[in-house]
């Protein structure tokens, strides 16, 4: 046995005085190759291997040698048989010895994968996935698989010109790189493998083979059959997102952005983001297979590169922001950690750019003659921007209440409203076109978000913050918007799903056979109206007459006083609600404001059929009786006062509306007489409803702000000295006369004395209280507007009258002309 330790041998030729190993190697290849590997022969080596473990990394040197002799002579069938001696020995023997064996093991493994024969390269991995199934006992401290990995990578993209023969080597890599996921997550010592640049060819070539064309809708659902069968059937599809899900299920939470990012960098390459159903299913996949704790950190990703891609083209940024909508969806239900406020925030901020390039697109096809072009930028503009605005409503619509109302409050901070401190959404760049658009959008985003919204009490859904700005929204010149602002209302007050029941404008015969659902109101709710019940009903008020109005602001109207009937009306609110309607059917009669008739008839019906949902509400039979018969005479005398006629394509409209004919209006004193009882205060019928005027009535509150601006310019150039003789008023005798002439003047003032202390004594603690504040309001808000045309910034010697941001910067004075203190000058 001396002869053993010396593998040379002093006579190698002779059989005897050859090492006993090499005898035994020998011995397993038959004469003839096709016979196959001889199994008494193995059944002898095994044997001895497992016997003398010592021995097993000088068997592998030597099967290593004989096969890259055989590899080189090209002698294919001894290649087969060594490898499945390799297999045998590797899986019999699990000793500490194995180590050097598996380097030999995977040094012969190396050799068939760079040779450039198909077989050997399958034959190579499929003895690599074999060794990578099985557990050794001891992690390996030095072992890499770095050549594993770029040759595997090459062979998912082999590009082999017989079809059959390409798909065999594909789906040998996708095996290989699948067994070295296998072999190295779950090793600590082999974490490497997390590196980009290992990575950034592992998923690469897994998304190279799962974007086929024919399996793309296979790849997509998660129920796709693993596909496995004979090498020339296997999907390599199938096979790669097996391994994509696999590999995503190990990442852990530091290796995610190295795992997420080649997948970003991919669909770049390949300009798969338009069309975008590949992105889609790769995120789909993504989320899919991760851990929930780690999904916030794949939208992390995402939003960073749609930031990367903001120059890029609509389509392009369009498909991204679809892909980050798929990825919200899905983990909007699970943890989405602190990236909340962020991914609107992220998306807020697109938004904004979009409309810039669409506006910037828009003014640059007035002036050049591409119109066709320009027109399909803008279109494409208007993809991104509904992908986002969907975005942000499934998102917040998703989310759980609490994070929802911080959502909300979020959003309506965004929205460029006049008066409110908006500085992220510079809307004076983008003009009055821009500042609508954007209004408009992420109004549509907050009816999503309030969807299905559900608080316990009113106060904590419509705080002021969130209240001021959208009823300030509600005073537009444009009846979109305050259709938009309705709609909101009615998602965060109607709390029991009452508005399908109530939709249409139109006098309900009965009731009760709605099955409203209502329950009793709350204390919270008491107190939510006594505070913000009169700014209710002067949004009401204020937004039947605007002159824009058409069939479905009415409807909106009617629905908005239905839905404060139902869930916050008590004794108190039943009444102001009636002052409410009576002082809308006396604006349309009166007709101070010139309305057109249209206007002023779909304000009478709107009265009408509000009345006679909410005398059956209560269920006060004489308020029936009255509401009933007024409805009955306008039905045969005048059936323009009614919704059914009214809001017709084709109505006819009377020259005016006689107010002589009292039996066709509701009366306050028959109302009265018919609550006239316990519950309700009947004394305050009489006061008439006034809504009190506020700073948002002014004109500058419903303008844009470029219009808000030029106002402005305007007030300080009529303040300037040149322009006072201008707009002096001339002094005449008639001038003169009406001011010393005093007649009427003492009875003028004992009237309005009177007016007042009537009004101090019957009316509502609130209306004084909303009275009193709005003076106080307006008063600072005079004060404001002086102290911004008085105070003014030091001169500066050098400039030209600019605007900015809403400040004017009023002209230089040049040095020679300016004063200096005399301990400045010396």
């Amino acid at each position: 046995m001396d002869s053993e330790n010396n593998d040379s041998g002093v006579c190698g030729c002779c059989g005897p005085l050859r090492p006993r190993y090499k005898r035994l190697v020998d011995n397993i290849f038959p004469e003839d190759p096709k016979d196959g590997l001889s199994k008494s022969d193995m059944e002898k080596l095994t044997f001895y291997a497992v016997s003398a473990p010592e021995k097993l990394d000088r068997i592998g040197a030597y099967l290593a040698e004989r096969l890259s002799r055989d590899v080189v002579r090209h002698r294919y069938g001894n290649v087969v048989i060594a490898m499945e001696a390799l297999d045998q020995l590797l899986m019999a023997c699990h000793s500490q010895s194995i180590k050097p064996f598996v380097e030999s093991f995977l040094h012969m493994v190396a050799k068939l994968l760079e040779s450039r024969e198909p077989d050997l390269q399958v034959l190579g991995t499929n003895s690599f996935v074999k060794f990578a199934n099985i557990e050794e006992d001891t992690p390996s401290y030095h072992r890499r698989y770095d050549f594993f990995v770029s040759q595997f990578s090459a062979m998912c993209h082999s590009t082999h010109e017989d079809p059959e023969t390409r798909t065999r080597i594909r789906v040998a890599g996708i095996k290989g790189l699948q067994g070295v996921v296998r072999k190295t997550v779950n090793d600590e010592l082999q974490a490497i493998i997390w590196e980009p640049q290992h990575m950034e060819k592992l998923i690469p070539s897994m998304l190279f083979n799962m974007q086929d064309a024919e399996d793309l809708d296979r790849a997509g659902h998660p129920s796709t059959p693993s596909g496995t069968g004979q090498d020339g059937e296997e999907n390599p599809a199938v096979l790669a997102e097996n391994c994509f899900r696999e590999l995503l299920g190990r990442a852990a939470y530091g290796n995610m952005k190295n795992a997420v990012r080649p997948v970003l960098v991919h669909l770049d390459h390949h300009h798969l983001w338009d069309p975008n159903e590949f992105a889609v299913s790769c995120f789909r996949i993504i989320m899919y297979s991760i851990q929930a704790q780690h999904s916030h950190h794949v939208i992390q990703q995402v939003l960073n590169h749609l930031d990367a891609n903001n120059k890029s083209t609509p389509r392009v940024r369009a498909g991204i922001v679809q892909v980050l909508l798929e990825t919200v969806a899905i983990a909007a239900k699970g943890s989405v950690g602190p990236t909340v406020l962020e991914v609107f925030n992220t998306l807020l901020k697109h938004l904004r750019m979009s409309v810039d390039f669409e506006l910037g697109e828009s003014s640059r096809r007035n002036s050049s003659s591409s119109v066709s072009s320009a027109r399909g930028r803008e279109s494409d503009e208007r993809i991104v921007q509904n992908a986002i605005i969907q975005t942000i409503g499934f998102f917040g619509g998703n989310l759980p209440d609490y994070q929802r109302a911080e959502v909300m409050m979020f959003i309506m901070g965004k929205v460029p409203v006049y008066g409110t401190p908006c500085h992220t959404l510079d809307t004076v760049k983008i003009g009055h076109q821009g500042t609508k658009r954007i209004q408009t959008m992420l109004l549509s985003s907050l009816i999503m978000v309030t969807s299905g919204f559900k608080s316990k009490s009113m106060s904590a859904a419509l705080p002021p913050p969130f209240l001021d700005p959208l009823f300030s929204i509600s005073l537009m010149e444009d009846s979109e918007l305050r259709q938009l602002v309705l709609e909101i209302l009615h998602n965060i007050i109607d709390r029991h799903d009452n508005r399908a029941k109530l939709r249409g404008i139109r006098i309900i015969p009965n009731v009760a056979a709605l099955k409203i659902k209502r329950e009793k109101i709350s204390k919270q709710d008491v107190a939510f109206m006594k505070k913000h019940g009169q700014q209710l009903y002067r949004h009401v008020y204020l937004g039947c007459k605007e002159e824009d109005n058409v069939h479905k602001n009415f409807e909106l109207l009617f629905t908005t006083l239905a839905i404060l009937t139902i869930e916050l009306a008590n004794e108190e609110v039943v009444v102001d609600l009636i002052r409410l309607s009576i002082a809308l059917q006396d604006m349309a009669l009166n007709n101070e404001e010139n309305m057109p008739m249209s206007i002023r008839c779909g304000i009478m019906a709107l009265v009408a059929a509000y009345l006679n949902f909410l005398s059956q509400m209560i269920a006060n039979p004489p308020f029936c009786q009255h509401v009933s018969k007024v409805i009955e005479l306008r039905s045969m005398d005048a059936p323009y006062l009614l919704p059914e006629h009214i809001f017709r394509d084709k109505c006819s409209l009377p020259d005016s509306l006689d107010k002589d004919d009292r039996q066709l209006y509701f009366q306050t004193a028959d109302m009265a007489e018919c609550l006239a009882g316990p519950g309700y205060n009947v004394e305050r019928l009489s006061i008439p409803y006034i809504p009190q005027v506020t700073d948002e009535d002014r004109l500058t509150r419903r303008k844009s702000f470029v219009d808000t601006i030029s106002l402005q310019v305007d007030m300080l150039s009529s303040s300037l000295p040149d322009r006072q003789s201008e707009l002096a008023e001339e002094i005449t005798f008639e001038t003169l006369k009406k001011a010393i002439d005093t007649t009427g003047l003492e009875e003028q003032e004992r009237e309005k004395r009177r007016q007042l202390m009537e009004k101090f004594q019957k009316a509502p603690f609130e209306e004084i209280a909303a009275h009193c504040e709005s003076k106080a309001n307006m008063l600072h808000d005079r004060l404001a507007q002086i102290f911004e045309l008085t105070i003014r910034p030091p001169p500066s010697p050098s400039g030209l009258v600019s605007i900015s941001a809403g400040h004017t910067q009023h002209p230089s004075v040049p040095v020679y002309e300016m004063k200096f203190p005399d301990l400045c000058v010396y």
